[in-house]
């Protein structure tokens, strides 16, 4: 009877039984993209196509990502590059008008100042000289706080929509497993953001509107001299600007790397303890989080890209104005120096220098964004890399 027993199990172990492969998982970024809440986002980037009235191909933030994701996205630089170049020159145009103010109001008060020059005191000749340098001040002032106000403006829009874009990318960062991460970014960056636009805003461009009318004060005469003054609120608000950035981006760094270390190890244990405690599904479970991951660093990946074209797109448009209005105060002052008085024309290069400050106060408040976005994508790629 054993035998048989034995024979018949020996007989059942030679029996061909099907086994089925466990099925890969698969994530669909589509399916993820959707379950993200990017409504503030895009309502943004709307306003935004609004405003720069179709100078830029219209943006579509949650289609950009998609596309960026499967690798389809065409960025036709040859029609952006058309459509700057379109803008610049439609600025510079448009600014024909104050150039022609600048460079009239300079030719009769040179005109007049020569003729007056004749009278034996010449007080009716420095009178009229006067007049007339105020009257140029006072347009060139005009368009130099429109400047001013533009800067602010593009600050103001730069933290706006990077407060509607961290609790996306921050989400997506916690996703592939930055949990330490996005607990140190968070505070981080919301505190600073707001530390830093209350700087340029309140401190930064009020300083360099300042210096501007110290330059304007400092060529009314030739006894009354503050460009000692001028150079000093320069320099500090230069200074400033530099060193908050510097320890912004240090600390943002050293922390980031930091936390992508200790959540590299966390998830690492986690798999582990999924896969091996888990019974009969651990496996699977430990695999479908790989995907999930995987599918989600893809996501941040465009995300960021994504972020950093808008952020673009809001400076481009004030940066060209600024850019072009310093050209035409530099240009004014080229003209008028053969005509001119040599205070008139320091006047104007004066406020084309400060003009070109204003442009690089901005334009590093849309840097320090950039590096921003590239360092929370690079935490988290770095996070799966040490895995």
């Amino acid at each position: 009877m054993h035998i048989i027993f034995s024979l018949f199990f020996a007989l059942l172990l030679l029996v061909p039984v099907p086994v089925y492969g466990e099925q890969a998982v698969v994530i669909s970024p589509e399916e993820q993209i959707s379950s993200l809440n990017l409504t503030e986002v895009q309502q943004y980037v709307e306003r935004l196509d609004a405003e720069i009235k179709g100078s830029i191909p219209v943006l579509d933030f949650k289609d950009m990502v998609i596309k960026l994701v499967k690798g389809e996205l065409d960025w036709k630089p040859a029609e952006i590059f058309k459509n700057l170049i379109q803008q610049l020159f439609k600025e510079v145009v448009a600014n024909f008008d104050l150039l022609g103010k600048l460079v009239i109001l300079a030719v009769i008060c040179a005109i007049l100042q020569n003729l007056m020059a004749s009278f034996e005191k010449g007080t009716a000749g420095q009178l009229t000289y006067s007049v007339t340098y105020l009257a140029l001040v006072t347009i060139a002032i005009g368009s130099f706080s429109l400047a001013v106000n533009a800067g602010r403006e593009v600050v103001e829009n730069m933290v706006s929509f990077m407060q509607a874009l961290l609790p996306v990318l921050l989400t997506l960062l916690v996703a592939v497993g930055g949990v330490a991460s996005a607990a140190v970014f968070s505070p981080v960056i919301l505190t600073t953001l707001g530390v830093f636009s209350t700087l340029i805003k309140n401190i930064i461009l009020p300083l360099l509107f300042f210096v501007a009318i110290l330059g304007i004060v400092n060529n009314l005469s030739e006894k009354f001299k503050v460009s000692n003054l001028a150079d000093l609120l320069k320099g500090i608000a230069m200074g400033l600007m530099g060193i908050f950035s510097t320890i912004f981006l240090g600390v943002l760094t050293i922390q980031g790397v930091a936390g992508a270390v200790g959540d590299s190890v966390t998830f690492k244990t986690a798999k582990f303890g999924v896969d091996a405690f888990v019974p009969v599904v651990g496996g699977v479970l430990s695999d479908a989080l790989a995907a999930v991951v995987s599918s989600s660093l893809l996501i941040k990946n465009a995300v960021g890209i994504a972020g950093v074209a808008v952020i673009c797109t809001i400076m481009l448009i004030p940066l060209l104005k600024i850019i072009t209005l310093a050209f035409i105060y530099k240009l004014a002052g080229a003209l008028i120096q053969p005509i001119g008085d040599g205070q008139m024309v320091n006047c104007l290069n004066g406020l084309g220098n400060n003009l070109l400050l204003i442009f690089a106060a901005v334009a590093t408040v849309g840097l320090l964004f950039f590096f921003v976005i590239t360092i929370i994508v690079g935490v988290a790629n770095i996070t799966v890399m040490l895995r």
